[in-house]
């Protein structure tokens, strides 16, 4: 059996400084929860994520412990800590299944989800003329009832549905237990469109061995027609651009009066979004003050999850919530294709200038031989930090001719991804190259816009692309007079002096420690 692999986060502070997040105990969650990232603090730029959940400090597993215990060992760290974390999702399908996180070998949970967890799926159909195109079936002594004679092409078809589904739940109700006039019954019910939760043979089985229940909490959504968007707002002179607003006889919080030309326009919000979560926080039980307070703390930038209204009534009528989506999104293995991505709103408004619009987003590809006066670039970065950067490319010298630049971020050094690597790995790497050194990076504004809407950046993206993405320098009589100084390491640079975070929370649902 796989290995419990939660990632490990080292933290270092200087005096008078926080490591940059809340930890928080919810009423509603389980477990120790990162909250309120504090952009480029300690926690964040070492790879924590909004909604995490701390398992162990210092070695200690801290999952049975009550909040002030665990805030007590963090402060007691001094100024260094180690976590043991894992993300939202994996812990979540974790509890479901009663894997024992104290036991690292008791458990198949890998960063980013249950590893082979197989998941049920959610179905939404629209009947058509023809119907919904799918016959169900039950069978004696057995409990349950199961798809059948699926049409090719038709309505539940498209929808997802398969032969041999086992129908879980019909509008959000548990169905498991209903006879099979009982389901018809209650299908009959639905009108002109229907929710399933349905699980094939495999992820039956799978929760059947692990005697765990399935429920939509632990669905797919990806077979839905339509989806939230996640709309990711950095603020104006004038603000975001957008009203928030209470709808009479509506639950919720409402998107209204967006002004033109302003961020949230941009970013893609439009009127009558109804807004979901704030920062990955779900607000639906929150006040409208609470809201704002919420989106006010996040400074200049802010993420929200939305759903227009059709969407909205699409997870309504399965009982579900659309955090899911969030969740899903965040625990992906397949993040979306680059030419899904470049149809996505911008969550980093990308510079306005004719040069940047026509800027591909694509990272560069480039490949050098060392000549006598090195390679000729410098690698910027701060020591223990993730995130590395090329400065003082000198001109002439084999970097400037395999096209790097100033300010390039670096994502692999000969094929291995380095955006999780300290500076002091990323240099070892590079000395031992060689005399030959190959490095995938992107320009930094490129990079923001990438990371922004979800995308790896990985080679397969200069699939088709043209040579300026791919620069090879092999030529030893590149002029040596241009080539002042060699590839060298600049000295980490000493970390930027950080406002320590301040917690204004009073909620007596919801316990908050900066740290």
């Amino acid at each position: 059996m796989a290995t419990c692999k939660p990632r490990v986060i080292s933290l270092n502070k200087k005096p008078g400084q926080t490591f940059g997040f809340y930890l928080r105990a919810e009423q509603s969650e389980e477990g120790h929860l990162i909250r309120c990232l504090e952009m480029g603090g300690p926690a964040e730029l070492a790879g924590m994520k909004d909604g995490d959940r701390i398992i162990r400090v210092n070695g200690t597993f801290v999952d049975g412990l009550n909040h002030s215990e665990v805030v007590d060992l963090v402060k007691n760290s001094g100024a260094s800590v180690t976590f043991h974390i894992l993300d939202e999702s994996s812990y979540k399908q974790a509890k479901a299944l009663g894997v024992n996180l104290s036991d690292p070998q008791s458990t198949p949970v890998t960063n980013g989800g249950t590893k082979g967890a197989p998941k049920p799926k959610l179905c939404y159909l629209v009947k058509s003329s023809s119907g919904y195109g799918f016959s169900i079936r039950s069978v004696t002594g057995e409990q349950g009832v199961y798809m059948t004679e699926v049409a090719p092409g038709g309505v539940a078809d498209k929808a997802g549905v398969q032969v041999k589904d086992h129908l879980l739940e019909v509008n959000g109700e548990n169905v498991e237990k209903s006879s099979h006039d009982q389901v018809v019954e209650k299908i009959k019910q639905g009108g002109n469109s229907i929710m399933f939760l349905l699980a094939d043979e495999e992820t039956k089985t799978f929760y059947q061995n692990k005697r765990a229940k399935m429920g939509s909490r632990l669905a797919t959504v990806k077979y839905l027609p339509l989806q939230p968007r996640i709309i990711k707002l950095t603020k104006g002179s004038d603000g975001y651009g957008f009203m928030l607003r209470e709808e009479p006889k509506q639950t919720g919080h409402f998107i209204k009066d967006i002004d033109k030309g302003s961020p949230a326009q941009k970013a893609g919000l439009k009127e009558m979004d109804r807004m979901v979560a704030v920062n990955g926080m779900e607000v639906d039980n929150s006040s409208h003050e609470q809201v704002v307070d919420k989106i006010k703390q996040s400074g200049d930038n802010c993420c929200l999850l939305v759903v227009d209204k059709d969407t909205d009534q699409i997870y309504k009528k399965g009982k579900v919530s659309p955090m899911l989506f969030w969740e899903e999104m965040k625990e992906s293995n397949s993040p979306p294709s680059y030419t899904e991505a470049m149809k996505m709103p911008a969550s980093v408004q990308p510079s306005t200038s004719a040069q940047e619009k026509e800027k591909d987003l694509r990272p560069k590809l480039c490949k050098m031989e060392k000549t006598s006066a090195g390679y000729g670039f410098h690698l910027n970065g701060v020591e223990g930090v993730f995130g590395q950067h090329i400065q003082k490319v000198v001109k002439g010298g084999a970097a400037d001719v395999a096209g790097l630049e100033d300010d390039d971020i670096v994502v692999e050094v000969n094929g291995v991804n380095v955006e999780q690597s300290t500076h002091a790995e990323v240099v070892e790497m590079i000395h031992k190259s060689g005399n030959s050194l190959e490095m995938l990076v992107a320009n930094k504004s490129v990079y923001k816009q990438l990371k922004a809407k979800g995308v790896t950046i990985a080679p397969r993206l200069l699939e088709g692309t043209t040579n300026s993405q791919i620069h090879t320098a092999d030529t030893p009589e590149m002029s040596k007079s241009t080539q002042k100084e060699a590839w060298s390491e600049t000295p980490p640079q000493a970390e930027k002096q950080r406002t320590p975070s301040v917690s204004s929370s009073s909620s007596e649902e919801s316990f908050d420690e900066s740290l």
